[in-house]
């Protein structure tokens, strides 16, 4: 199957060699907001048209000039044209530039919705990615890590530390590769999971993608689409969890530098935090030719919540449509919460190579997720007593969700779960719009006019927008408030182009996408033999706040925030693409295809 990529086909006609206003690239839907920004040191506004495909203006006015803006390093003007709804091709005229050609059309969203969800397809482990499938025959490639049947890493760790291993192998074939490396990790696995589940389980009514939308080998199976994918990563965390009456050596509690100390624990129920390399694989390497040794690495709390969060959440979406799976989440679900309640400060531990460590030292927020969600699945009132007792369930949301700050969506899952109290749902949801205000009020302190209004841009900045506009739509639902899907827009805008780079981070989407990710199977930059990027996939984006590559050393200490980025393959702080930032483009663009109006 080919995707349909919008605009990627048009010539630059009429664009000069200036910088013209930066935009969305893939363009706008007929009734939401239209912004464009224009880098420009005046002070005094400026008249700008929009001009159709014949060359007739159709609408015009004046910037707004708004000065400085700390974020970008732009003296910047902005420019709303969102009155301009008939569906055709236009361009935006202003100081003398002109904008490459931008689309308004109800779909415009849809085809990118449908190439992000296919990424995960394309990560799978443990299966042939099929070029029908896939795209093409360039992205097509054989299995990786078909039957995985592991065992626990047994050794000194890089600190010294002497694990003894465990005395079980577990067969853990299949599940999403994590990013650009092809390590599987239960923690990061956890939220792509969840937000993915949560897309289904919030348009349960309508799903956006029916048996057969989809480019998979499952499509025609009576199953919606987006459940045959997130069944493949659920099967793999149900794979990571201990057998019964396994004790294993554990660390407890944080620990200070040098060795861990090892304690014997009931370990049966939790979650191994990841399986992976022993060493890195270099860059390229085909996942079916990885010869590196495969290890499953020690339990983790954290792990565990991420499995019984995910699980019960697949147990109540499952039931109904295969009730054998929904029970069998609903088991592992509940041995998965009790294992963590009994062990409830296993910390992972990081002193391994070969692959991410997703370490974490505040698990308040997992044990609010998993609580929340085995709640909503089996309205148990012991739990609603625990969760009562939780200082988060009332504290006020501190921002949108990341791997490591799960809190919200156990209050997302109270907001919108079909059997959760009426007052309990009104409560989730009041705060959930005051985390969507608090977004929508960053956008005046933002030149380009973004519901992200701070000059501190981290590892994997472009999730940060795209949960943003999660929240932000969540807002639009719960309200009916046209303000919070304009902003959801804004955060999407900016994704695909709308920033001072005039760089689409999504590869196959727009005049300027992303073209060199971290990545060892998409890898063209270091070997002409390997593909490219497919369609759909984001970068993590522009990092102002770590520099550890060689290929981005050059940019610390001289890039305003938003341009501390550069499309290269080595630049893994910077362009690495990962399952958790790439599953809320999913969510996002699913919901930007739906008409809410």
């Amino acid at each position: 199957m080919r995707f349909a990529l919008p605009l990627v086909a048009l010539a630059l006609i009429g664009a000069t060699d200036a910088p013209g206003p930066h935009l969305n690239q893939i363009g706008f839907r007929p009734d939401t907001a239209k912004r464009a920004i224009l880098a420009h040191d005046g002070t005094t506004p400026l008249p700008w048209q929009v001009i159709d495909a014949a060359g007739r203006t159709v609408a015009e006015g004046q910037t707004v000039p708004f000065g400085a803006d700390a974020a970008s390093g732009d003296m910047v003007h902005q420019i709303d044209f969102s009155r301009v709804a008939k569906p055709g091709t236009y361009r935006l005229q202003v100081d003398g530039r002109t904008s490459h050609p931008f689309a308004i059309a109800a779909d415009t969203y849809r085809p990118l919705a449908r190439a992000a969800l296919n990424f995960f397809y394309q990560q799978r482990a443990g299966i042939p990615i099929e070029a029908r499938f896939a795209g093409g025959p360039q992205w097509a490639r054989a299995a990786g890590h078909l039957r995985e049947v592991v065992t626990c890493f047994k050794g000194r760790d890089l600190a010294g530390a002497d694990w003894p291993g465990c005395p079980y192998t577990r067969d853990v074939t299949g599940g999403w590769y994590d990013a650009g490396d092809q390590g599987k990790y239960v923690v990061n696995g956890g939220i792509a999971l969840w937000t993915l589940q949560n897309l289904y389980e919030v348009n349960a009514a309508a799903p956006p993608f029916p048996d057969g939308s989809a480019a998979l080998p499952e499509a025609g199976n009576r199953i919606d689409d987006l459940l045959d994918e997130t069944r493949w990563e659920m099967r793999f965390l149900l794979a990571m969890q201990v057998p019964d009456g396994q004790h294993l050596a554990l660390p407890l509690g944080r620990q200070g530098r040098g060795p861990l100390t090892l304690t014997d624990v009931d370990a049966g129920g939790m979650a191994h935090h990841k399986v992976a390399d022993r060493n890195w694989t270099k860059i390229p390497t085909n996942p079916a030719e990885d010869r590196e040794e495969r290890l499953l690495y020690p339990p983790s709390t954290a792990a565990t919540l991420n499995l019984a969060a995910t699980a019960a959440q697949c147990a109540r979406i499952w039931r109904g449509i295969d009730d054998a799976f929904a029970n069998t989440c609903l088991i592992a679900a509940g041995k998965a919460y009790r294992a963590a309640l009994r062990n409830p400060d296993v910390y992972a531990a990081q002193a391994f190579t070969g692959s991410g460590g997703y370490g974490d030292n505040d698990l308040s927020d997992e044990l609010y997720w998993a609580t929340a969600e085995l709640f909503a699945t089996t309205g148990m009132p012991e739990l609603a007593e625990a969760l009562h007792r939780m200082p988060l369930h009332t504290a006020p949301l501190s921002g949108e969700p990341s791997w490591g700050s799960v809190a919200v969506l156990g209050t997302i899952t109270l907001a919108t779960a079909d059997r959760v109290m009426p007052e309990e749902r009104a409560a989730a949801r009041a705060r959930l719009i005051a985390l969507a205000d608090r977004f929508v009020a960053e956008e005046a302190k933002s030149g380009y006019h973004l519901p992200y209004a701070g000059t501190a841009y981290p590892w994997g900045s472009s999730s940060n927008f795209l949960n943003r506009g999660m929240i932000l739509s969540l807002a639009a639902r719960f309200t009916g408030e046209a303000r919070y899907r304009d902003a959801a827009v804004d955060a999407m805008d900016y994704v695909l182009g709308r920033n001072p780079l005039d760089q689409s981070y999504v590869s196959g989407f727009g005049w300027k996408p992303l073209r060199n990710p971290h990545h060892r199977f998409w890898a063209h930059q270091m070997d002409a033999r390997m593909p490219g990027p497919p369609p759909g996939v984001v970068s993590g984006g522009a990092n102002s706040l770590s520099f550890p590559e060689s290929a981005s050393a050059a940019l610390k200490g001289h890039c305003a925030p938003q341009r501390c980025w550069t499309d290269d393959i080595r630049a893994y702080a910077h362009n690495e693409v990962a399952i958790n930032w790439n599953a809320p483009l999913v969510w996002l663009a699913s919901e930007l295809s739906a008409s809410r109006r």
